[in-house]
């Protein structure tokens, strides 16, 4: 285990983000550890290059941000992730990963990760995609899509083009919009004003037209053919 703080007393200034990097290639996660701390708004508290120490490194020194690979040596880093949301509930859990398949992102919300971003993405979208994460929800990194940060840390998208764009009716591009941002079927209904049933059809029928099996899986989907604005955040 590596700790790196801010201050003489071991606590960090007000307003920032104290993150905990469980990665085991080592050189990376120091790199990234240094990286951080080098931010006036993140430290890195503690560098963990297995599960076991990651856990423990989360229990002691209770991050608010948590970055872990998917794939530590002999070990699922979705594990990983589930074990620190029971010690840290209220952390954001950011996983980083080589994976670009939308399956990948939904097995990463499963596990309780709030973020999702390619390990071969820029330093710069890593940490826009850390500073806007929360620790509901899933933000995935415009990369993970084939695209890249705006020049003002927008989001830039361009649509794979094995990526069939289906056609929605009006009333399933704002059901559509609602399930990006977050919004359960019940609360889809009382923004629209249409009932909770008739919700469950356009969100059924969105599922067969973007041929998925879940609404985070619609959601991914959708973004990466640019059809709602931003990933779940």
């Amino acid at each position: 285990m590596n700790a790196l703080e801010i201050g003489q007393d071991g606590r960090t200034a007000v307003g920032v983000r104290r993150v905990l990097v469980i990665d085991d290639h080592r050189s990376f996660a120091e790199l990234l550890g240094y990286a951080l701390s080098s931010e006036p708004d993140f430290a890195c508290v503690g560098i963990a290059n297995n599960a076991a120490e990651g856990a423990a490194v989360a229990a002691e020194v209770r991050p608010d941000v948590v970055v872990v690979d998917i794939e530590l040596q002999r070990e699922n880093g979705l594990n990983v992730a589930r074990r620190v949301r029971e010690i840290v509930p209220d952390a954001v859990v950011a996983v980083v990963t080589a994976h670009r398949d939308p399956e990948w992102i939904v097995r990463a919300s499963q596990a309780g990760a709030t973020a999702f971003v390619p390990k071969n993405g820029s330093l710069s979208e890593m940490l826009d995609v850390l500073r806007r994460a929360g620790s509901q929800g899933m933000l995935v990194a415009p990369s993970a899509f084939g695209g890249s940060p705006g020049p003002n840390g927008g989001e830039a998208r361009i649509p794979s083009q094995r990526t069939s764009v289906p056609v929605l009716t009006p009333r399933e591009h704002e059901v559509l919009a609602c399930l990006g941002r977050g919004m359960a079927p019940k609360a889809i209904a009382r923004v629209l004003g249409i009932s909770v049933n008739t919700t469950r059809g356009y969100v059924k029928s969105l599922l067969a037209k973007l041929q998925v099996r879940s609404q985070l899986e619609a959601v991914v989907k959708a973004q990466e053919a640019g059809l709602i604005d931003s990933p779940l955040g």
